[in-house]
Order: C-alpha cells, then sequence, then structure tokens
C-alpha cells in the first residue's frame, strides 16, 4: 500500500506540473492507501514488538510485579482496541448499508477504505490476545524481558 501510494504521488506529481492538468483521484487514493497501510501494519508491528518501548518500569519491578503489570496492560489494551474494533464494525456496516460516497469527484464508495479500520484492528485484537496467552503460558516473558 505504501508503495503504491508513492507511485501515485509521483504520478499526481507529473501530472500536475509537467503536464499542466488538474488531479482528480490520486489525492484521495494516497490518503486512504496510507490509512489502511496504517491500520493493516498494527498487528505485524505488534508482532515483531516494532513500537516504541519504554522499559524503564518494567526493568525496575520485580519479577511478579512485571509479571502483574504485563497483564494489566495487554487487559486494558484489548478492551480499548475492542471498542474501538465495535465501533469500526458499526461505522463500516452503516457506510455499507447506506451506499455513502466520498464528496469528490471521484465519489469512491466509502466502505472499501472504511474496511481497513475493522480489518485492521480485527487483527490487532487477535495478535494482543496471542501475546497474553504467549505469557499466561509461559512462552513468552512479558515485555520480552528475560529475568534481570
Amino acid at each position: 500500500m505504501i508503495v503504491a501510494a508513492v507511485a501515485i504521488t509521483c504520478q499526481m506529481i507529473f501530472v500536475r506540473f509537467v503536464l499542466n492538468r488538474s488531479t482528480v483521484w490520486q489525492t484521495e487514493a494516497v490518503v486512504y492507501l496510507a490509512i489502511g497501510a496504517t491500520l493493516m501494519g498494527l498487528p505485524y508491528v505488534q508482532h515483531l514488538r516494532g513500537h516504541v518501548n519504554v522499559d524503564l518500569i518494567p526493568l525496575a519491578l520485580p519479577k511478579t510485579a512485571r509479571f502483574r503489570l504485563y497483564i494489566l496492560t495487554m487487559t486494558l489494551s484489548i478492551i480499548v482496541v475492542s471498542v474501538v474494533l465495535f465501533h469500526g464494525c458499526e461505522h463500516w456496516h452503516r457506510a455499507y448499508e447506506g451506499n455513502w460516497k466520498s464528496d469528490t469527484v471521484w465519489g469512491v464508495r466509502l466502505w472499501i477504505p472504511y474496511l481497513s479500520i475493522p480489518a485492521g484492528f480485527g487483527l490487532f485484537l487477535l495478535q494482543l490476545t496471542a501475546d497474553l496467552v504467549a505469557v499466561l503460558l509461559r512462552i513468552d516473558a512479558p515485555f520480552g524481558l528475560e529475568d534481570v
């Protein structure tokens, strides 16, 4: 999606500044692709632990307190993501049933880009749940920190 967004941006620059013509769909497509890539990338980044970590508190805690903190933070994360997933599904469904279209010349059917909300957050919820279960079953260490 990111590669497609970059290619469309290059094409848009060429059309605007070299051919001196207006663009119709490019800006909107790039925005939808960037948002979709971000939302669909959430579970992968969580799987790789590629997000920004602040390990100061978990490192300072003893093993049992670190475990409890992990359970608390993951449970809260799962709750928040579940709420966003629920409302994202509702929003997507409303757009689909109402045949919503963007107010631009392109007039894209909005259920298509909105589908990235429930898909991305659904996969993110599955990854968070898998991470929590892995720690509960002692397959993985809380916060990825072995005994220090």
